[in-house]
């Protein structure tokens, strides 16, 4: 709405042109509800002049300079301090992927959890965090390029994909997501993931995270197929969630010896919820992990912050439906446009990308993260080095500057 002078309503709608002729004919000028539509908008902001800085003036004959006094020197006493550590009531249980040959598995076992401190400096944690690489099932639709690059001749095929990350990049679990399996795509039947799920597991002895699509109604099919073929093998079924049949989930957990991944939005009582749903129904607490959201850097990873130290310290003090290990999906850190954009005043994409989901990671990591789902190699590497970091005592600490090599390039 324009006013004139008298702050009438002269116009109420116009184009940019007649919008500025306009303005150069009226004093004052009242918008509102104005709606602007542009594919990018750049602003513009003038650099101030440098502010002159006054010079000292010559001091004239006879005029002595003030000198200031010298400051006496500070002695800093002796005293006795320690790290303010914590002690909690409580416990973060501790959760076991694979099984070892003994017991009839393929040998590789990973464990996350078991801490009973929030911070490092408060106690060693006794299991280091974990790195899953993710894989999918079928060529990712928008995969950047800068992670592309290192699986474009093994994307075609999932089970040479789970075996390069584990043989090249020494992947300690691996994710496999049955993307594949969504209506919208392919609409592959569970059957079919069931015998992808068994030839990835006569491939690579590493422990499996095993996904789905996203779908609520074929999920629990799928997750239930690849838990019969992977029975003993104690996966992490990847997810029940409130919008889909989490007990179906639940139920092959218990039926074929597997963890379950316990997904939801970022609210600690929606989590606690949602625990308490799937203990009800029968399942062990010892089996549960957490995911409660990752976003992003600059897009909500405050949030992600403030539910996870929430859930950590509640935990901590002794609360048992949220007392297990948390997951991160680190990977949502390669959909922020800053990491894949091509944008030369941005710098490298292939240094970009990894560093903004290695960013991520660390700060998960700090919030009590005991697994990561990531992607880019070099982004698995750092945190992988992290992690050890957390199990060693400072004294014994030793970085393994190998891993930093590409940062400097």
């Amino acid at each position: 709405m324009i006013y004139n002078d008298k702050f009438y309503p002269l116009v109420i709608l116009m184009d940019i042109d007649e919008l500025l002729n306009l303005m150069k004919k009226v004093k004052k000028i009242k918008i509102d509800n104005i709606e602007i539509t542009a594919d990018e908008i750049i602003i513009n902001i003038p650099t101030l002049p440098p502010i002159p800085i006054p010079q000292t003036p010559p001091i004239r004959e006879g005029i002595k300079r003030i000198v200031s006094p010298v400051e006496p020197k500070i002695e800093i006493p002796e005293v006795d301090w320690s790290p303010p550590v914590e002690k909690y009531k409580g416990y973060i249980r501790e959760v076991q992927f694979g099984r070892p040959k003994s017991e009839g598995g393929r040998g590789k076992v990973i464990k996350i959890g078991g801490q009973r401190t929030l911070y490092r400096f408060e106690e060693v944690q006794p299991n280091p965090p974990v790195v899953t690489f993710d894989i999918f099932d079928m060529p990712m639709p928008g995969l950047p390029k800068p992670v592309r690059e290192y699986f474009q001749d093994v994307m075609e095929d999932p089970v040479e994909w789970a075996k390069k990350c584990v043989k090249e990049f020494n992947a300690d679990m691996v994710t496999i997501h049955h993307i594949s399996t969504d209506p919208k795509l392919k609409n592959t039947p569970p059957k079919e993931s069931a015998k992808l799920m068994e030839d990835l597991l006569q491939a690579v002895d590493v422990p499996f995270v095993i996904g789905g699509s996203g779908d609520p109604k074929k999920d629990p099919l799928v997750l239930e197929a690849c838990a019969q073929v992977a029975e003993g093998e104690k996966c992490l079924l990847a997810s029940a969630n409130l919008d889909l049949d989490y007990k179906k989930v639940a139920d092959a957990a218990m039926k074929y010896d597997h963890n379950v991944l316990s997904w939801t939005i970022m609210d600690p009582n929606m989590a606690k919820d949602l625990n308490r749903r799937l203990i009800s129904h029968g399942l062990d607490g010892n089996r549960i992990v957490m995911d409660p959201t990752t976003c992003s850097l600059g897009y909500g990873i405050e949030f992600s912050i403030n539910t996870m130290i929430r859930l950590r310290l509640a935990g901590l003090k002794g609360d048992e439906l949220v007392n297990m290990p948390m997951s991160s999906g680190t990977t949502n850190a390669i959909g922020a446009r800053e990491a894949w954009m091509v944008n030369p005043e941005w710098g490298d994409r292939r240094y970009r990308l990894p560093l903004w989901e290695i960013t991520t990671g660390l700060t998960m990591l700090l919030c009590g993260v005991d697994i990561f789902m990531m992607l880019h190699p070099l982004s698995i590497a750092v945190i992988k080095e992290f992690g050890r970091l957390l199990v060693s005592k400072p004294e014994k600490i030793k970085v393994n500057t190998d891993n930093y090599e590409w940062i400097r390039a």
